[in-house]
Parts: structure tokens; sequence; C-alpha cells
């Protein structure tokens, strides 16, 4: 049974508590470049993200947060490290949310004037720790592994409790992916504050996806998570649409067009992988609840796919389009292509 954390506000959207999973990423430009930021943003917005984050290296980023704000429709959260004072700017500048680490952010009383802002604007906060950023004292006493890693989280946490913040989000990211799961399972059993999951560091985006996706997808059929980034070393759109796919393949998003398609064999003698493909771009934009198949051949084919909306199967000089396994129609396969994409969109409606 998935866990229920506790519900944090980011703008005007949930986190936690049952929640969906919320689709993050990170901008690339400098923050104080408004125009370029926002660009970026409305990219990101369009391809699917729900909550955006910006790095804030100087005052000119904190500043420019309100200019940000005013043209994005996404809550956008300011990521901070080393300044208390472009902590406090950046909420007072409207983030929705910030991202800091209370180990960096200065002593005592810079620790409590952050606290203080972030109550004050009632923003949530989000706390953590990586495999860079573990404190000398868990790493002295457990080495660099999950324990240290959730340990050093967790003190971070109770630095902002003293002060009166509960709205935390909290996670504990590692480059391997073997380490990322096992902090935050263990996370997830020590606390009920919703977590963010990733996998830093995770690479270019062959094997950021693949890394990324056996990290969080363990960890989303575990129920754990309640934000996530697929982090990859290229465009951010990417990470996005990584993410929207890694949460369809896990179940937790059952509203799109899911075309499932068999690798082919001997067997198969039409060029249904190119079909596959066009059929997989065409409908990624739709959102809808429905199971579209291009199969390699009419011997597997109806049977393999019988619970698809719509399928299609083919042989040397024809293909067949079958509903619940039955055929429906055979076709000339020079006409095949054009005849299946009528049919898928008579489903979608268009």
């Amino acid at each position: 049974m998935d866990k229920i954390t506790k519900k944090v506000a980011v703008g005007g959207i949930f986190v936690g508590g049952g929640e969906s999973v919320k689709i993050q990423s990170m901008c690339t430009t400098k923050t104080s470049d408004v125009s370029s930021t926002v660009a970026q943003i409305c990219a990101l917005e369009n391809a699917g993200c729900e909550i955006i984050r910006v790095s804030v290296l100087d005052e000119a980023d904190a500043l420019a947060i309100k200019a940000i704000s005013s043209k994005i429709k996404i809550p956008l959260v300011a990521d901070i490290h080393f300044s208390h004072r472009l902590a406090v700017a950046a909420i007072e500048n409207g983030a929705d949310k910030v991202r800091i680490n209370p180990g960096n952010i200065g002593g005592e009383a810079e620790i409590k004037l952050v606290a203080d802002c972030i109550r004050a604007h009632k923003i949530p906060v989000r706390v953590g720790a990586n495999t860079g950023s573990i404190e000398k004292e868990f790493l002295q006493k457990y080495g660099k592994n999950e324990r240290s890693l959730v340990e050093s989280a967790l003190k971070s946490v109770s630095l902002l409790e003293k002060h009166g913040v509960n709205d935390i989000v909290i996670s504990v990211k590692a480059s391997d992916a073997r380490l990322t799961v096992a902090a935050y399972r263990l996370l997830s059993q020590k606390t009920d504050y919703p977590l963010h999951i990733g996998v830093t560091e995770a690479g270019t985006e062959a094997m950021a996806v693949v890394k990324s996706s056996a990290a969080l997808g363990a960890l989303l059929l575990d129920g754990i998570g309640d934000t996530l980034r697929v982090s990859i070393t290229d465009d951010s759109v990417k990470e996005v649409y990584a993410a929207k796919r890694l949460l369809r393949a896990v179940g937790l998003d059952k509203n799109f067009v899911n075309v499932i398609a068999c690798p082919t064999c001997g067997r198969c003698m039409w060029n249904s992988m190119s079909l596959a493909k066009r059929v997989t771009d065409y409908v990624e934009k739709f959102s809808k609840p429905l199971k579209i198949a291009v199969m390699g051949c009419v011997v597997n084919g109806p049977g393999e796919a019988k619970d698809c909306d719509i399928g299609i199967a083919g042989a040397q000089d024809y293909c067949v389009i079958f509903k619940g396994g039955e055929i429906i129609r055979k076709i000339p396969a020079e006409n095949a292509e054009e005849e299946f994409f009528k049919e898928i969109n008579a489903l979608l409606g268009v």
C-alpha cells in the first residue's frame, strides 16, 4: 500500500498527501536573463513540467524571480546555497518554494532568519542531502551509505523544525541507482514529509534515462515519491518527457495513448517498425486513455494485442486491422498506414 505523506502546497498545486506525483525540472539559463529563462520555462510547461526550479547565484537572480513568476503558470522554486540573504531575497520576490541546505546557509542566526521568512510567506522548503554534501559527523560514523545520507538530511530538517518550519519536502539523491533506492526506502520509514526523488548527476540522455528509470521506477512501484526529476545532461525538455514516460510505465499516469509494438522477428514481412514510430510520435500529444497495437505478423498480432482498442498486423502484401483481438478489416499493404490512421483519429475524435 502506498504511503500517504503530509500534503504541502507549492504555489497553486499540492505535493504529497495522496496527490499525483509531480514532474519537476530545472532551468539551465542564467536566472537574471528573464527572457531566456521564461522561454525555457514555457517550453517545459508545454512538455508537461509541473514545478520548475531556478538557480539563485546572486542578487540579480533573486530579483528576477518576481518578473519570471508573472510570466509563467507553474510554481517556481529558488535553489539557494551558501547565502541566507539570497534565500530571503528570493522568497520576498515571490518564490513559491525554496531549496536550501541549512548546513551551508550559515549559523543558527542565519537559519532562523530564513525560517522566519519562510513562515511569514507561508511557502514550503525542500531540504536534503546528496552524496557530495553528507555531514562529516555522519560520514565518520557510518561511511558513505544510505544511513549517512538520510541522517544528514534529517539533521537539516530538524534545524528548520526547531524554528517552526513544518512545510518541508526532503530529498536524498545519489548518482548510484542502488544507493538512491536504499536511501529513499530508509528515509520513507523515518518520516512522513513528502519526498522529492531523483538520481543526481545521472549523465547524458541514454544512460540517465536507464539509471533514473531503474532507481525511480523501483521507488514509485514501492509507493515512494511525491515529486520527481529525471536529471539529464541535455535539453531540459527531455527530462520532462522521460518523467512522463516513467510515470506511465509504472501505472501512475493512465491518461495517455499507450502504443504497444512487438520487436518483430523473421515472421514480419512489412515495415511495422517504421509505422510504430510514426504512430507513437503522433499520439504523444493526446491525453486520452487508449491502447493501440502495431504488431509484426498476423499469426500472433491480433491475439497478443487482444486488450487493445485498435491494432494492426501485417503479412507480405496485406495488413489486418483488429479490435479486441478480432479482425475487422483486411487491406492492401500500400493503403495500410492511411487506413490505420483514420481508425486512430476516429478513436481520438479528431
